[in-house]
């Protein structure tokens, strides 16, 4: 199987590279619309304060991104998740070099410029990674006694190489320590990508932290009284929509950076926390009676230091 992101396979898989072209402009297309449909937030509701402005832009969002999902059953494109990522980070970085940058000081402009940069240099890398893919080997599951990978996965005791090795549902790839399908980076988390990946989220969360931070300070330069009036330009309107996009990012990432910090302490998986109950290693009986109740048990959790260390232990 290729290396590269799972994600990007329905691009590979195209006949022409026409196919691969409509769908960057459908993912771009996307990307504006949803963008341009926040930006009215503030043009509908000028006497709105910026926080109550907040709950409104994200069902704007959410309701421009299911516009968009139906949309591309009338044009017979679909958008790809990590372009419409990649774009948002161009649109965000766009509007702070030719809006806000000549609001802001030399180090911020420098630390934001930096967090861009290396964005787009880690989203190329977890597209371009291999996630821990494990091949199949018939050989192995008839020593084993499996009829497929999936029985060999499930009973790993029988081959020792398989080891919290798991088949994701979305791609079908069987990966080592699989964690979960991450649809925003079109790629597996596993192995070889979990630092990665937990890099790439906390670099988000800094970025848009920083976004909103500079876009505030702009905001708070041009409106002195603290409301939006019908008169702004629309590089205003764009600054504000695009804070708004930042902070409801912000909120979400944090919840999960928390849960994947969470998983790391105490060395569990996503997707073994949701399907337990799939992996003989978690089960434990209370008496050995088949009907006995079936508990949660972690055979892997060594304690918070070491399962940090573990984490952070190179390959």
């Amino acid at each position: 199987m290729s290396r590269l992101a799972s994600g990007l396979q329905r691009l590979r898989r195209s006949s022409s590279p026409w196919e691969v072209l409509w769908s960057a402009l459908a993912s771009c297309g996307l990307v504006l619309f949803s963008q341009l449909a926040v930006a009215m937030v503030p043009r509908l509701f000028p006497s709105l304060s910026l926080l109550a402005m907040l709950p409104i832009a994200g069902l704007v969002f959410l309701a421009a991104i299911v516009v968009g999902r139906l949309w591309r059953r009338f044009i017979g494109v679909a958008a790809s998740a990590p372009l419409f990522v990649l774009f948002n980070i161009l649109l965000l970085w766009g509007v702070y070099l030719f809006v806000i940058r000549r609001e802001t000081s030399s180090l911020l402009d420098m630390l934001i410029n930096a967090e861009c940069a290396l964005l787009l240099w880690g989203l190329y890398r977890i597209l371009s990674g291999d996630p821990g893919i494990v091949a199949c080997d018939s050989s192995y599951l008839e020593e084993a006694g499996c009829k497929d990978f999936v029985e060999a996965i499930c009973s790993s005791e029988k081959l020792p190489m398989l080891s919290r090795v798991r088949q994701c549902t979305w791609c079908k790839a069987n990966i080592r320590g699989y964690d979960h399908h991450c649809p925003a980076f079109g790629t597996c988390i596993g192995q070889k990508n979990h630092r990665l990946f937990m890099a790439l989220l906390t670099g988000f969360v800094v970025a848009e932290s920083t976004y909103t931070m500079c876009s505030t300070k702009y905001i708070t330069r041009c409106i002195s009284s603290g409301t939006i009036r019908p008169e702004n330009p629309v590089s205003l309107n764009m600054v504000i929509s695009t804070m708004l996009f930042s902070i409801l990012q912000v909120l979400w990432q944090i919840a999960f950076l928390m849960w994947h910090i969470y998983c790391i302490c105490f060395n569990i998986k996503t997707d073994e926390w949701i399907n337990w109950k799939k992996y003989p290693e978690f089960q434990m009986k209370e008496q050995p009676r088949s009907d006995s109740e079936v508990k949660f048990v972690n055979p892997y959790d060594k304690g918070m230091l070491c399962n940090i260390r573990e984490f952070l232990k190179p390959e």
